[in-house]
């Protein structure tokens, strides 16, 4: 189970017409509990969808009761008419479920810059209202429903020490990058914390998992994590505990983001040590990470850190300060690069797992960060030269 595995939620996901293929497009996830605590994060982007500017003004009082998600459309760059649309599906929902269009956040993903169907939609919100239900079923038709080019649903859930419950749903598989990575993610919990404790637990939990996804460098104009409180546990927990466990259930979700990427044949943990600031060993990580000729190298099966070691010094000195020679690059446990040259032989590195670990050591401080990546594939350009939806 995951986002009813928290008391207090129903869902439910089924195909509303949508999509050509008529699978599953609609989403719906509805806070039954004695509170309606909402928080969520939004795009970086300056080109923002439709569902984001309805569901920025809509949380900013800190509460939601339910969220509508589809798949099959952005609803982005379409003007005033497309955010007629988002504000029409909210008022929709709400006058089914006797609420204020305020308290409905609104999610969409597929392809930009075309309008939706608004009747197939509106029908399948009529329908998904009274087919709510909790359980693992209803989880992982929701996960479905918003998937596009995703292969497998995400879900995740775990507990907190003190009995309160968080669970989560993702779709995402391409356009994978910081200040969110490019997905829809709705979090629910159990606990009971007021909207400033939700909104700092959220941010705090996404900085270091779905800002640490950078999968081909390319931001959205939909990204959205939501996280609902239903209350319905009685459990206050503090920002410390929330946190952990939010971050522990965006830190899953984050990975399956990774390892479902579009083509991608490799998973790329990219480490960097001894920098000056967290900041500066997360610009050099994220550099290696968006380098095309390593993530190429690394779908050869190369460790080539030449590759890893050229990329780094496109990072510059002030955002990073780093000695050359005091360089140094491991890559699944070995290290072929010291000082700046050669040192162990790139033949010893297995690169036939999965995970590749790359770990680069700046010799400039103390401080820390890492991002996770994956390979560049023949795969990936023939899927996003054919996405049509």
């Amino acid at each position: 189970m995951s986002i009813t595995r928290p008391r207090g939620f129903r869902a439910v996901g089924l195909p509303a017409g949508i999509k050509a293929a008529g699978t599953a497009d609609l989403a719906l996830i509805v806070n039954d509990g004695p509170r309606g605590t909402a928080a969520a994060v939004f795009t970086a982007n300056r080109v923002q969808a439709a569902p984001v500017l309805w569901s920025r003004e809509a949380i900013a009082d800190g509460r939601a009761r339910t969220v509508v998600l589809n798949s099959g459309g952005a609803n982005a760059c379409t003007g005033p008419e497309g955010f007629a649309d988002t504000h029409r599906t909210a008022e929709h929902l709400a006058t089914l479920l006797e609420l204020s269009a305020q308290d409905v956040l609104v999610c969409s993903t597929g392809l930009i810059g075309e309008r939706l169907p608004m009747e197939p939609l509106l029908s399948g919100i009529t329908a998904a209202t009274g087919q709510l239900d909790a359980g693992p079923q209803a989880d992982e038709a929701a996960a479905r429903a918003i998937m596009t080019t995703d292969s497998v649903p995400k879900t995740a859930e775990t507990t907190t020490a003190s009995g309160a419950v968080v669970g989560g749903i993702a779709k995402g598989a391409g356009m994978l990058a910081p200040q969110l990575a490019t997905m829809l993610v709705v979090l629910t919990t159990d606990a009971d914390v007021d909207a400033a404790t939700a909104d700092a637990a959220l941010r705090a939990a996404t900085a270091t998992t779905f800002d640490r996804v950078d999968s081909d460098a390319c931001m959205s104009t939909n990204d959205t994590v939501i996280l609902l409180a239903s209350g319905a546990s009685g459990i206050s927990t503090s920002l410390e505990e929330l946190t952990e466990a939010v971050r522990t259930v965006s830190a899953d979700l984050a990975r399956q983001l990774v390892a479902d990427a579009e083509g991608a044949a490799h998973d790329v943990h990219v480490v960097v040590r001894a920098a000056s600031t967290e900041p500066a060993a997360l610009a050099v990580a994220r550099e290696i990470a968006r380098s095309n000729l390593v993530k190429a190298a690394i779908f050869g099966n190369d460790p080539n850190w030449g590759r890893i070691v050229a990329a780094a010094g496109c990072v510059p000195e002030a955002i990073a300060p780093f000695a050359v020679d005091d360089l140094s690059v491991t890559v699944n446990g070995v290290e072929v690069c010291r000082g700046g040259g050669a040192h162990r032989d790139r033949s010893e590195v297995d690169m036939t797992p999965r995970e590749t670990l790359i770990e680069v050591d700046l010799g400039a401080g103390t401080a820390t960060g890492d991002i996770w990546t994956n390979d560049l594939t023949h795969d990936y350009v023939e899927e996003n030269s054919a996405y049509s939806s």
